[in-house]
């Protein structure tokens, strides 16, 4: 396959990176990471605002207006064509994710599993939708997923509850099939994970037979999911399938560490961050070894695994937008690692969360943690608005 011509990562170009945002877009974000950086505020910014929703106070325009608008398309797909548009406009993807979760009726996953249809739907005949993605907690209870995880015997009332969550699943990835759009399943906690793997593996072996449809997702800063990324890889190889692969970091740390130790068992996370960036970039190496049978979406906000991931298309001679290589980074952080990358060519998408303002809720919470108990992370956010600020003044 004949490479085109190499363009060299600047992740630094704070030009590029933000070049679709306008000066009140700017200076709104920079306002945003400014109160972010507040560790005080984003502890107390939680209990205060569910308490303000809960009693009715008039505070949804103000989260919508800010935080919301920051990190979501919207509260519809239909109020997300503005961010699909947006992005597009720097060759970047749009990842349409319905971010309710928490949920427990019957009634509203059906609900939820219909909408995700909706998104395979419009992404179907749009390039600009690449891929879609579900949780399967969206669409079946915690509690159920948990009994499953723990080998407890379940009654016929919850076999029965189960075999709907199943089907749920089935009817997504075959909407997926059909419409001929990609869609991930996302990682969750440890104790309800190995149902939410084995559900992955049972649709790639239904839909991945032809093409690259379903994706799971392998969370590296857990120490055994290198292991299970190359044992599903054999699986998938011996079957006959393309294995989908979606690697990150995770997401669920300090929730991991303390169940672990309230619990009495070895933490499913690695000792330090180090074990997690080398297994990370080993599931890269691999990954690209067996480019031909597993399809991956690198889900990061590390510039190093991103220069890592690029060095190897280069390396291995492969186009920098491979149909089987994806980058992918979250609405409204790391814009120098996604609109960079994109114009170098390579295939990158963000991850772009919807829904009512008050069900979302919880994604912008951890939104907002996530940023200020990463190293540097809302840092170097505002130095980069800061140096694109300076830029346009000059």
């Amino acid at each position: 396959m004949e490479t085109p011509p190499k363009k060299s990562l600047n992740f630094d170009d704070t030009e590029i990176a933000f070049r679709n945002k306008s000066n009140a877009e700017l200076n709104a974000a920079y306002w945003l990471f400014k109160i972010i950086s507040s560790n005080f505020l984003t502890k107390i910014g939680p209990p205060i605002t569910n308490f303000s929703l809960n009693i009715g106070l008039p505070i949804k325009g103000i989260i919508k207006a800010t935080i919301f608008k920051h990190f979501c398309g919207g509260e519809t797909i239909a109020e997300c064509e503005h961010t699909i548009a947006q992005l597009h406009s720097g060759n970047v993807g749009t990842i349409l994710d319905y971010s309710v979760e928490g949920e427990e009726e019957e009634a509203v996953f059906d609900f939820t599993c219909e909408e995700i249809i909706r998104t395979i739907e419009r992404a179907a005949g749009d390039p600009r939708i690449p891929i879609t993605v579900f949780k399967v907690t969206g669409i079946g209870r915690f509690g159920l997923l948990e009994k499953l995880d723990a080998k407890k015997e379940l009654s016929a009332a919850e076999q029965a509850e189960f075999d709907k969550v199943r089907k749920r699943c089935e009817k997504i990835c075959r909407a997926a099939f059909e419409k001929n759009v990609p869609i991930m399943v996302d990682a969750e906690e440890t104790w309800i994970q190995d149902t939410i793997d084995e559900l992955a593996m049972d649709m790639m072996r239904l839909f991945n037979r032809e093409r690259i449809i379903v994706y799971n997702t392998y969370q590296m800063y857990r120490h055994d999911k290198l292991v299970d990324m190359k044992a599903d890889h054999l699986i998938a190889k011996a079957e006959g399938f393309i294995l989908g692969v979606k690697m990150v970091r995770g997401a669920y740390m300090e929730k991991e560490r303390k169940r672990a130790e309230e619990m009495g068992y070895l933490s499913p996370i690695q000792p330090d961050k180090a074990a997690s960036d080398r297994d990370y970039n080993a599931s890269l190496h691999y990954c690209m070894e067996h480019i031909a049978e597993i399809a991956f979406v690198c889900g990061t906000h590390n510039e190093e695994s991103c220069r890592i991931l690029a060095q190897l298309l280069d390396e291995h001679n492969i186009n920098h937008n491979h149909p089987h290589v994806y980058f992918a980074q979250l609405l409204g952080m790391s814009d120098n690692l996604s609109f960079n990358l994109s114009d170098a060519g390579y295939n990158v998408t963000k991850y772009v969360p919807y829904g009512p303002v008050k069900a979302v809720m919880p994604y912008l919470f951890r939104r907002a943690q996530e940023n200020t108990s990463i190293a540097g992370a809302t840092s170097r956010e505002l130095g980069l608005i800061i140096k694109e600020k300076k830029r346009r003044r000059l």
